[in-house]
């Protein structure tokens, strides 16, 4: 069946009637949208423009001091073992012998019993007297003899006996004396006495405890001058002059409490002497320090005890006409970043140290151009011949432009 042509006609009428308004309007709210999107949205900004910025350090030719570090222990210079030299009970301990007291030389420390020595010494005297009044009788019949035989009175043979029997008499008044020697010897080392002004370590026997010969009694130490041995490596020992022989002068060397950082007493001391020989794992060389009164009894310090660790700071060679770089400004152990007064550029820089330390890295002045600053700040890269912003110092209120001007001139005068 055919649709009529007057149906067809009319709806394609009412579709054209509907639609094109319809397009109409969704063309213009497209358009609106699109013109109030373009209206809102702000220009795109502009590139900036990105500038390096650090601080700058002047340079200065100087003589630089070289001070090397180190660290070791004091140990004293004369640690000895008290034994006894005879046997016997202990009858006495001095107050000085007690771990940390002080005593001076010749002071009794500890008394073994004397009584059985002054009996032997008692019997050695009688056997002396005994063998004098024999040598006394000896020479008087001698005498006689000698005598008689010139009236022909007595023989040569005892004249001859007269004469063995005084020079016997003779040989046991020497051995008598030396017996009453040794006895007095023995009973005088019923004393044990401080060999030197000291100070015990440790004690090892109480009163009423046997001794026997050669027992040991305690440590002592002396308290005159104490000993640091300071480990130098071979790169240090280039800048110190170390004595090698006796008439070689000595090194002063200053050292700090190792243990409290906060502790400022510096004990003053000189290197006198090394030990010759290298360690054998380390390779360094022993330099031995002398420190004198470490116990603060004359000067009134602190004092350095036995076993302390401490810090050395030993006075080595001057390096003549060179720069001393802060630590900080050395990146990379041998790069430096230098700044061109001229034009505010970049110059990264390779060197190659004479010395450093904790603080300081020391260059040769002919190994920095002239005309130049060292740049301070650290930065997340260096290329060279690139422009950069000087920071000025926090503390000054000089601008740049006038450290320029300045700068200009210098450059003119000179």
């Amino acid at each position: 069946m055919s649709t009529p042509p007057n149906f067809a006609s009319n709806l394609l009428g009412l579709v054209l009637r509907i639609g094109f308004p319809c397009a109409i309007l969704a063309a213009g709210w497209f358009g609106f949208q699109y013109l109030a999107d373009q209206a809102e949205r702000p220009p795109a900004p502009k590139a900036k423009e990105f500038l390096l910025r650090s601080r700058v350090e002047e340079m200065e030719v100087v003589d630089y001091a070289v001070e090397v570090k180190t660290h070791a222990v004091v140990q004293p210079h004369n640690l000895v073992t008290i034994s006894s030299q005879v046997s016997g009970a202990v009858a006495k301990v001095s107050p000085l012998f007690e771990v940390g007291a002080y005593f001076r030389e010749g002071e009794t420390l500890v008394e073994i019993d004397p009584r059985d020595y002054k009996t032997a010494l008692s019997m050695a005297k009688s056997q002396l007297t005994a063998a004098q009044s024999e040598l006394k009788l000896a020479k008087v019949v001698e005498d006689r003899k000698l005598r008689l035989i010139e009236s022909n009175a007595v023989s040569q043979g005892e004249v001859d006996a007269a004469s063995a029997s005084r020079e016997q008499a003779e040989a046991n008044v020497a051995l008598a004396e030396s017996q009453v020697e040794q006895a007095e010897l023995e009973l005088e080392r019923t004393k044990v006495i401080a060999p030197f002004n000291g100070r015990v370590k440790s004690k090892l026997i109480g009163l009423g405890q046997l001794a026997g010969n050669n027992t040991p009694l305690g440590e002592v130490f002396a308290i005159d001058y104490v000993e640091v041995r300071l480990p130098i490596s071979g790169e240090q020992r280039k800048f110190l002059d170390l004595p090698e022989f006796p008439g070689d002068p000595p090194i002063r060397v200053e050292l700090r409490d190792g243990i409290n950082a906060s502790n400022d007493t510096v004990w003053t001391g000189q290197i006198v002497r090394t030990e010759g020989v290298l360690d054998e794992d380390s390779r360094d060389l022993f330099a031995i320090a002398r420190i004198d009164d470490p116990f603060g009894r004359e000067s009134g310090k602190p004092p350095l005890r036995i076993s302390q660790p401490v810090l050395a700071s030993i006075e080595g060679k001057v390096l003549k006409d060179v720069i001393a770089l802060p630590r900080g400004a050395v990146r990379q152990l041998d790069n430096i970043v230098l700044v061109n007064r001229a034009n505010k550029t970049l110059l990264p820089l390779k060197i190659e140290a004479l010395w450093s330390d904790a603080e300081k890295v020391i260059v040769p002045s002919a190994a920095i151009p002239q005309g130049t600053w060292l740049a301070t700040t650290p930065l997340p890269f260096t290329p060279k011949g690139a422009e950069i912003e000087i920071i000025p110092p926090a503390e000054t209120s000089v601008s740049i432009a006038d450290s320029t001007a300045a700068d200009s001139d210098t450059n003119t005068t000179n």
